[in-house]
């Protein structure tokens, strides 16, 4: 399989992580999606990542097709759980960071400080950071409110709802940009996703001309 992705690409490193807890492999392509290749868009029009191209030469777009795709088709686990209540659950979490966390968040720290530069798109917005520097403090508080409740984000196994919820939470941390001390809970579960083997590939992960802070790959910070 190959897998067209980007590094800061939260949606691209939801999936890796969860084709790494499904035991599978594939071949990563960076795919700068700002050249509009021509290749590219007749594999996704929308012109985004992630993109997985199966061995058969199928074509899954879009991290939550990609996902709901795995797991029809991978049956020694489930990244949603084991019953409807839980999947719900979980399906309900996977959309909180892929939309609210992202809208507030992630585009106006990630867009506005990595993604603008590549795209050539101008200055970053500095109302924007500033709103995403204080929206994040909301959602760490939504993630200490539900580690206190459940082992983990959805219930008691890990799931895709920790999945997504990590891998926005590397990109926004690859920035130095998640205040960890303010909210001890939050990071004692990061601690817990940061420690699963599906995940040292994507701290690995290193952005030419842009290095990370010193505890970004830590797994004990």
């Amino acid at each position: 399989m190959r897998l067209f992705h980007l590094w800061l690409s939260p949606f691209s490193r939801k999936v890796r992580i969860a084709l790494a807890e499904l035991g599978l492999e594939a071949k990563l392509v960076i795919e700068p999606v700002w050249e509009r290749r021509d290749a590219f868009l007749a594999l996704n029009p929308a012109g985004t990542v992630p993109v997985l191209v199966e061995n058969d030469g199928t074509v899954i777009a879009d991290s939550a097709a990609i996902c709901e795709y795995l797991n029809e088709t991978v049956l020694t686990r489930s990244l949603y759980g084991r019953d409807a209540i839980t999947r719900a659950e979980v399906r309900r979490l996977v959309a909180w960071f892929d939309q609210k966390f992202h809208r507030e968040v992630t585009d106006n720290l990630v867009t506005e400080k990595v993604m603008k530069r590549f795209m050539k798109m101008g200055t970053p917005n500095s109302s924007a950071i500033r709103a995403g520097l204080h929206n994040i403090g909301y959602h760490m508080q939504y993630i200490a409110y539900l580690t206190e409740r459940r082992r983990w984000l959805g219930g008691d196994e890990f799931s895709l709802a920790d999945i997504a919820a990590a891998a926005h939470l590397s990109c926004v941390d690859y920035l130095d940009n998640v205040p960890w001390d303010a909210h001890p809970e939050a990071k004692d579960w990061y601690v817990r996703v940061k420690s699963r083997p599906s995940f040292r590939a994507v701290l690995a992960d290193r952005i030419p001309g842009l290095a990370p802070p010193p505890h970004y790959d830590n797994l004990d910070f």
